[in-house]
């Protein structure tokens, strides 16, 4: 093995000056920003076990059902004035319409 050249040696710590406040400002952002990352990293862990608890714990108190149901019993109004527009227009635009609003509702409760 052929020995490496002292041109590719790696500097010894002590070699390096210290860094100046530009480079030191953005070495702190640098820390700063990892340090945000990891506790977003951090909280959607805890959201997703959360959520994952909640699902196998109660399936049936997070069906779509008692979901509708609750917010029949918040806002009456709104229920009526949905029932309204799904008696003016009719069966075929509220199966169309259900076709294109029922995959973005279910891309949402992700």
């Amino acid at each position: 093995m052929a020995a490496a050249s002292p041109t590719t040696a790696v500097p010894d710590v002590a070699d390096v000056p210290p860094p100046t406040d530009a480079q030191q400002k953005v070495i702190d952002r640098i820390a700063t920003q990892r340090a945000r990352l990891r506790a977003r990293r951090v909280a959607r862990a805890q959201s997703l076990a959360l959520s994952r608890q909640r699902e196998g714990a109660g399936g049936i108190d997070e069906s779509m059902a008692l979901r509708l149901a609750g917010f029949a019993r918040e806002h009456p109004v709104a229920m009526v004035a949905m029932a309204g527009v799904g008696l003016v227009a009719g069966p075929r635009r509220l199966i169309r319409w259900a076709g294109v609003v029922l995959p973005l509702l279910m891309r949402l409760r992700r």
